[in-house]
């Protein structure tokens, strides 16, 4: 499918009022509307033009949004079977890689944060679970890029304030270094869920539940499963910043899902998994997706604009995941998808898409992030469709197809030049072969001190 003739057909297709034409039962119409979202989308990148960076997109969006970007291009797709971005995609996640393969470039080094690492890794997860056309040999490959971020993440897991977490900062000259924010905490413990689901390694799922627990017990997430933003470890992590955002709800709730799937059940990840889903229903107005903290009052800032992009992804993959979830996910994803299309009249290609959904008419808000949102609701759209979503296979592991190479020991090196490694914070080896399906968690007690770490004795995949 060619992006130029994409584009052709959407507006063939277009009534005079919407350039976007979309039938949330139709998995063909949603595909085509989804190729023009996308279409759209990249006439904004220009990273892989000679004497441009692979990855980077155009000012003022950060570093951290082209992963999130690249993440939402896999499961575009993932969803729809369009091999247009491949390449592109293929390109800047290995040109963001760096020189120790962990996703710490140097030019971004100095204003890097654990959730800026983050989504790099997210993205590379993802590519290995849809068994995405795998890098040459010669380059790093996907499952390993993710087993490097995670490997980082454990040797900054601090102690010294709160009884653990991630701080947001990765370097303590940048400001926000005393600040402990859930979508740091939130991609480590998404990478240790779905580690622990592709390679079967039962401390990558230990790691999730001290992470949740580490969560809850700092009241980042509360008894209602709600997510909150963040706290700082100045106060010992006493104050709560209560702010809600949908990535943060989504990256907990897929992770629960994940583990929910891995452990074959478990009622306390189902819990959880139900949990965060209730508590999401403040991010629809209508049944049509809203950013409710910002988006209101017309203050989103560019950050928040992509959120909505990354949320629809991981309900689609968590009612897949979780199927018992499918029933509330489906109807919320056709009724967004079906408000998105009539929002997407923009442009001299009248096909851009606006912000504000629930209005359902084109709001003149269009940009990079505004297109990412609209488009990563469109592509997950395919999920809601009953039938057909019962025929998306679930991400692969490394005993159902996945191909993608590990090494547990990726990031070590790189690690061990941020802090010190110790026993308990070592990486991966292949000792530990425990199975997937029966996984029996560690009681934490009180704050998680750095006494309770566990050693990572993980099986190489």
């Amino acid at each position: 499918m060619r992006p130029f003739n994409t584009f052709l057909r959407g507006l063939l297709l277009a009534p005079s009022v919407a350039a976007v034409t979309l039938n949330v039962t139709d998995p063909t119409s949603i595909k085509n509307a989804a190729a023009t979202a996308a279409f759209g989308m990249m006439q904004y990148y220009q990273g892989n033009l000679s004497g441009q960076t692979p990855g980077i997109l155009p000012q003022p969006l950060f570093w951290w949004e082209g992963g999130g970007m690249f993440m939402t291009l896999v499961d575009y797709w993932r969803y729809t079977g369009d091999t247009t971005y491949n390449s592109v995609t293929s390109q800047a996640l290995l040109f963001q890689v760096g020189p120790n393969r962990d996703y710490m470039p140097p030019n971004q080094t100095k204003n890097e944060g654990n959730d800026d690492q983050g989504f790099w890794g997210l993205s590379a997860m993802l590519a290995a679970e849809t068994n995405f056309p795998n890098p040459p040999p010669d380059q790093p490959q996907w499952l390993a890029l993710a087993q490097a971020v995670f490997n980082e993440m454990v040797s900054r897991w601090d102690t010294t304030k709160c009884g653990g977490g991630l701080k947001w900062q990765i370097f303590p000259f940048n400001k926000g270094f005393d600040y402990k924010n859930s979508i740091a905490n939130g991609c480590f413990l998404n990478l240790a869920a779905r580690l622990a689901r592709y390679t079967g390694n039962q401390t990558y799922a230990e790691w999730a539940e001290r992470i949740w627990q580490w969560e809850e017990s700092v009241n980042l997430i509360d008894a209602s499963y709600n997510i909150f933003d963040g706290t700082s470890d100045t106060d010992n992590c006493v104050t709560v910043d209560r702010l809600q955002w949908s990535y943060n709800a989504g990256i907990f709730l897929h992770s629960a899902a994940n583990m929910y799937n891995l452990t074959n059940g478990n009622k306390t990840w189902q819990t959880r998994t139900q949990g965060v889903l209730d508590a999401s229903k403040i991010f629809f107005n209508n049944s049509v997706m809203q950013e409710q903290a910002c988006e209101p009052r017309g203050n989103c800032n560019t950050d928040q604009l992509t959120f909505k992009a990354y949320f629809s992804g991981w309900l689609a993959a968590s009612s897949i995941l979780a199927p018992f979830t499918g029933a509330r996910i489906r109807p919320l994803l056709a009724s967004s998808a079906a408000a998105v299309a009539q929002t997407c009249t923009g442009g001299s290609s009248k096909t851009a898409c606006g912000f504000d959904w629930v209005s359902k008419s084109f709001d003149g808000n269009t940009g990079i992030g505004q297109q990412m949102s609209a488009l990563g609701v469109l592509h997950s759209a395919i999920a809601s469709i009953e039938n057909t979503a019962q025929q998306i296979a679930a991400p692969v592991t490394n005993s159902t197809g996945g191909t993608s190479v590990g090494d547990p020991n990726a990031g070590t090196a790189a690690a061990s030049g941020q802090a010190p490694l110790t026993a308990a914070t070592r990486p991966v080896t292949s000792g530990d072969r425990a199975g997937a399906g029966i996984l029996t968690f560690m009681v934490v007690a009180g704050a998680l001190g750095g006494s309770l770490f566990m050693t990572l004795e993980l099986k190489s995949s």
